[in-house]
């Protein structure tokens, strides 16, 4: 399924963003995955090992890729976490994209595709140091939750969950 958004990026001209959902990791989103593990080792330290195994990406199979101009800007994905749940993933857009709502387009189509397949709620981990993630998912209408699974004792976690409304 591809999903077509405007945005205006910084010369003020509208741009199409094209969303494209997949059922398996391809090229682009090893890129940009690895562009994500690389501004998360300097946030993580020492800590990056300990996050890094709760983020394999082989077996993921619900993954957003946004486009912009045939290139791809931005990620996300999903995989399903319990009953009825989804923990939301490898969410990153390029820097020269952010700021832009290309993040907010992807956590969009995560959530769309997530109550498409019967999901009641989504959950997610991010780190307290990443301000603008927290920033996301609060205008995205997440509360924040106690930490959970393999993030119940890590300190600089910070959990967030969205419920939907799936009657």
């Amino acid at each position: 399924m591809i999903l077509t958004n405007l945005i205006i990026l910084k010369n003020n001209k509208p741009l199409a963003l094209v969303c494209k959902r997949l059922s398996e990791v391809n090229s682009d989103f090893e890129e940009l995955v690895m562009l994500l593990n690389q501004e998360l080792a300097i946030i993580n330290g020492d800590k990056n090992d300990f996050f890094i195994q709760f983020n394999n990406i082989d077996q993921l199979r619900h993954i957003v890729i946004a486009y912009q101009s045939g290139r791809a800007v931005g990620c996300g994905a999903m995989k399903v976490y319990g009953d009825n749940m989804m923990e939301i993933k490898r969410m990153y857009v390029r820097q020269p994209y952010r700021g832009k709502g290309v993040a907010s387009t992807i956590l969009s189509e995560l959530e769309k595709w997530a109550v498409e397949l019967g999901t009641h709620r989504c959950i997610l981990e991010t780190h307290e140091r990443m301000k603008d993630a927290i920033a996301l998912y609060k205008k995205n209408q997440y509360a924040e939750i106690e930490r959970y699974g393999q993030y119940k004792d890590e300190p600089n976690s910070v959990c967030f969950e969205k419920c939907f409304n799936t009657r």
